[in-house]
């Protein structure tokens, strides 16, 4: 396979250009922002991983069991949208490694059910913790009240016409919490 090699752009080829044909309406701002804030937000942890033999998706099954504990492998699946071979992988890792811990369900014995144990709890506090700083460096910069703005420009990102259990209840929670 031939290398691909990319000229040094000229000044004027480094400028952010609209997309031909959308009349320069393109949200590129919010766009590379979020490009560069999910970068960074989920970078702090990575490196924290890496020495784990961990990547992403252990991440995003170790936070999804830590807080919402007996959560089923169905709706953990539902809420990260991958396939089962994706989380079979991950999750036989994370049981292996005594990071998690699986129950059969109390009513259905099919279900299997997903806990943290203290190793795993240590280690999602320790990546909240990296990425609760982020987000407290980033809103001291603002007015308090625009946590609450941020925090709804985030809800209204999120593609609702399918919501999971998991979703429901962060929704279901924030408006608890405005009442």
């Amino acid at each position: 396979m031939p290398d691909i090699n990319f000229a040094t752009p000229s000044q004027d080829a480094a400028a952010p250009r609209p997309a031909a044909g959308d009349g320069g309406n393109l949200r590129w701002d919010i766009i590379e922002l979020l490009f560069f804030a999910y970068r960074d937000f989920v970078g702090d942890p990575d490196q924290e991983l890496e020495a784990f033999g961990f990547g992403r998706a252990h991440h995003r099954v170790m936070h999804f069991v830590y807080r919402y504990p007996g959560l089923k492998v169905a709706d953990l699946l539902d809420v990260l949208r991958i396939t089962k071979q994706s989380l079979g992988r991950v999750l036989k890792q994370l049981l292996d490694e005594g990071y998690i811990v699986q129950k059969t369900g109390d009513n259905d014995r099919r279900q299997r059910l997903l806990y943290a144990t203290p190793k795993g709890e240590a280690l999602v506090q320790k990546l909240a913790g990296l990425q609760t700083t982020r987000i407290t460096r980033a809103l001291a910069e603002m007015a308090p009240a625009d946590a609450e703005t941020v925090k709804r420009f985030l809800r209204a990102m999120i593609d609702r016409d399918d919501p999971d259990k998991v979703l429901e209840t962060i929704f279901a929670t924030n408006q608890d919490s405005k009442e």
